[in-house]
């Protein structure tokens, strides 16, 4: 976490938190959902302003984490403004020299790799459980052809439960 926000949480430490202004999609994009965009439909039906500020973008990247009940939110200086979650807390980013980096850009290490009922193919890494970019599935097919990686089935509604994040947070 930023020692700028570290600062403003011990210098204003009762802020309330913030629900369903942030927003994650499965492509590892950020999305402003304001009241408007809130009343128009849930996400990502209805997904709002997509972020493309690069400074904006690494300042969330790197204030992103989870509390003790799984919920996943960007400490915005005093304030933890939750997450909501299209699919999962980490969109992958696979790499030609095999490399996985999240959306955030932080280096992960694969521990297992699991396959859907849908075909969606997520990896459980030393950082949590993430999706494999849509992108990215002709290196991810390279891996599991090399023996690299052995997909495991799963179904997709129990991997909240069975890895321990929200997709929709609520105070």
């Amino acid at each position: 976490m930023d020692a700028i926000v570290e600062a403003a949480l011990k210098k204003w430490p009762n802020v309330p938190h913030c629900y369903g202004w942030l927003a994650l999609d499965a492509r590892g994009d950020w999305y402003m959902r304001d009241d408007r965009i809130q009343q128009a439909g849930p996400f990502p039906r209805v997904k709002g302003s997509r972020i493309d500020h690069d400074k904006l973008l690494a300042f969330i990247g790197r204030n992103y984490d989870c509390d003790e009940r799984g919920a996943w939110f960007f400490q915005n200086g005093p304030q933890r403004v939750y997450v909501e979650l299209e699919c999962t807390p980490w969109v992958w980013r696979l790499q030609p020299d095999g490399a996985v980096l999240s959306h955030t850009g932080r280096q992960a290490q694969v521990e297992s790799v699991w396959l859907d009922e849908t075909g969606h193919l997520y990896l459980l890494t030393d950082l949590g459980l993430g999706l494999v970019h849509t992108q990215d599935m002709g290196l991810a097919a390279e891996a599991v052809e090399a023996g690299r990686w052995t997909p495991q089935d799963c179904l997709a509604a129990k991997l909240p439960a069975l890895y321990r994040y929200q997709r929709r947070p609520h105070p």
